[in-house]
Order: structure tokens, then C-alpha cells, then sequence
């Protein structure tokens, strides 16, 4: 059985599950929550969020963040894969 875990996305208080082989952004659109997104491979920042609690792996070695944002927090869905439990704080989300 793949391991997963469960993602909490703030302030819509919506939930979803996400393997840990699956990025975010996938698993949130799998289970019917719509994260914003546009080009899903880490450029063009639609997706940027601030990760309140867990931790997370990247799909591509050097994703479109500063220095300083991965320092303050924020991640990208799109390329995001979890390793733990998450909160993530993405303002526009939504149940589809």
C-alpha cells in the first residue's frame, strides 16, 4: 500500500488526501479541490501558497522559488510532493 498523507488547506477548511508520490496539486484535483494552478511545472507562481505545518519534496531539483520564500515557508503544489501530514494556507482554493 503507497503511503499518503492527509493535506488541510486553509481558509476553506477543505481536506484532501495525497500520496506520496503524487504532487499536491494532482492529489487536490483527484479529490475534487481546486488548488490555483496554470503551468504545473513550477514557473509561473499561480499555485504559491505558504506552507503552515509538515514538510514536502520537490518534483524538479530547483523549483521557481526565492532563497527567501522557501525560507518564509511558501511552496509550490504543482511540483510539491508530500513527505508528512500538511497545512497549507492557499487562499484561492475551492471544492469543484
Amino acid at each position: 500500500m503507497e503511503a499518503g498523507f492527509t493535506v488541510s488547506v486553509e481558509p476553506a477548511g477543505l481536506q484532501f488526501a495525497a500520496p506520496a508520490t503524487s504532487t499536491l496539486l494532482q492529489a487536490a484535483l483527484s479529490a475534487g479541490v481546486k488548488l490555483p494552478n496554470a503551468c504545473r511545472n513550477g514557473t509561473c507562481r499561480t499555485c504559491l501558497c505558504l506552507l503552515r505545518s509538515g514538510a514536502v519534496r520537490y518534483a524538479i531539483e530547483w523549483p521557481g522559488l526565492s532563497a527567501e520564500e522557501k525560507v518564509e515557508g511558501f511552496i509550490l503544489p504543482c511540483v510539491a510532493m508530500p513527505v508528512a501530514d500538511l497545512v497549507i494556507d492557499a487562499p484561492g482554493a475551492s471544492q469543484v
